[in-house]
Formats: structure tokens, sequence, C-alpha cells
């Protein structure tokens, strides 16, 4: 009886730790920025692996995110005293405001975040980090520095992308599925684009590809407890860097409209 009351007290000390640790990685790392140039090299590589190789998974999810959002609409709208154009509009403002910010995001939280936690993971406990740490390496700024930035770089690229495919999925839907004509949709497209919804996806993305790297970082570079711990650790990263997305997504908004 006594360890279910003192159970939940356990699991807040648990979360302040891994916060606490969670910034002191961080800190770590910007105050390693004097070695940066040493492993700035890697950082074309990290790139690549974070956002060319996932092209084709944001492509997709971009291009139906646009899709679904315009049948959807029409068929909300469908009463016949609303225009067509309005299709157009709310995919415009849809598409670029919430759904590719957060589509990808949680897209790439499965596909780069898993990666970059069970990689570092594995690094841990086959004790490759303390080898690197005997070679006068600095794991932080070798490890973690590039992806960090990677990440930072090629979320607002990959979510520019989903944007674009999306608005084409949305244009492809209500000209073929809806019978909206293309002309009414661009119309809609182009009256209720605002310069800032783009703006707003791009933060949004630079803020996301900033926690989901570093949350992969601080998991893996964490882990214990040989392959288990690899895969608890990747578990862990994805669970909590979706956590962290939707709340980031309420900040961002609550904060900047």
């Amino acid at each position: 009886m006594k360890n279910i009351i003192l159970q939940p007290f356990t699991y807040i000390i648990s979360l302040f730790e891994h916060i606490g640790r969670y910034f002191d990685l961080m800190s770590k790392t910007l105050r390693s920025f004097t070695t940066w140039h040493l492993y700035i090299g890697f950082l074309p590589e990290h790139m690549m692996k974070l956002g060319i190789s996932a092209l084709p998974i944001v492509v997709v999810t971009g291009l139906f995110s646009g899709m679904v959002t315009s049948v959807q609409t029409a068929y909300q709208l469908e009463s016949g005293f609303i225009p067509d154009s309005y299709v157009g509009g709310i995919v415009c403002v849809s598409v670029l405001m919430e759904l590719s910010p957060m589509i990808t995001a949680l897209v790439m939280t499965g596909r780069v975040g898993a990666s970059i936690a069970a990689e570092i993971g594995t690094m841990r406990v086959s004790e490759q980090i303390d080898a690197l740490e005997t070679l006068s390496f600095d794991p932080v700024s070798f490890l973690i520095m590039p992806r960090v930035i990677s990440g930072a770089i090629m979320f607002p690229v990959m979510v520019v992308i989903a944007d674009l495919f999306g608005l084409l999925g949305g244009f492809f839907a209500a000209t073929t599925s809806i019978g909206i004509s293309s002309y009414d949709y661009v119309y809609g497209l182009r009256d209720w684009f605002v310069p800032w919804y783009a703006i707003f996806g791009v933060i949004k993305a630079f803020s996301f590809g900033i926690a989901i790297t570093s949350i992969a970082c601080y998991f893996g570079y964490y882990t214990t407890g040989g392959a288990e711990g690899v895969g608890k650790s990747t578990t862990q990263t994805v669970v909590v860097s979706c956590i962290t997305i939707v709340i980031l997504n309420y900040l961002l908004a609550a904060i900047l409209l």
C-alpha cells in the first residue's frame, strides 16, 4: 500500500530528474562551441540523413494531408451558399499553419528521432562514447551538436516541401474528386494567403526540429541496460517527442498568434 501511494511521487521526481539532465546536456552542447569547428564537417552527412532520406515520406504525407483537407472542407460547405473558392482558402490556411508542421514533425519523430536515439544509444552501451572520450574527442560536440543543428536547418525545409505538396494535393482533390474548377481553387488560395501563415509554419518547424533531435540525443546519450535499454530509449524518444510537439504547438500559437 505504501508503494502505491509513493509511486506518483517517484514518477514526478524522475520527471524533474530527466528535465534537469536534459537542460544540463543542452548547456554542455552550447558551452562546447569552441570545438564546433572540429566537427562541423559532419553537418552535411547528418543533413542528408535527417532531410533527404525522409523526403519521400514528407511528400506523401503532405500530399494526402492537402487532399483530405480539400475533400472534408468541400463536404462541410456543400450547402451551396458558400463560394467554391473557400475550399482553396481553407486548404491554404490549414496546410501552412497547422497540418504541414505538425504531421511532418510527428512523422519525422518516428523516422529521425528513433534513428538518432538508437544510434547514439548503441554507441553508449557498446562503450564507443567512452572510447571517444579516451581519444580526447568531445562526445557532446561530436555526436549532439551536428544533429541538433541539422534538425534546425532541415525541418523548415521539409515543412516548406510539405506545404507545396499539400497545396498541390488539395488542388488535385478539388479538381478531380469534388468538381471545383481550378480557377476557383487558385482564386481562394490567393485570396486567403497571408505571408505570415507560411512564416509561422517555418517557425514551428524550426522549434520542432531542435526539440526532436535534442530529445533523441538526450535519451540516446544516457542509455543504459544493453540492447533492452536501446529499445527503451527509442520508445521514450518517440513518446516524449510527440508530447513535446503538441505542447510546443499550443505554446507557439498562444504566443505568436
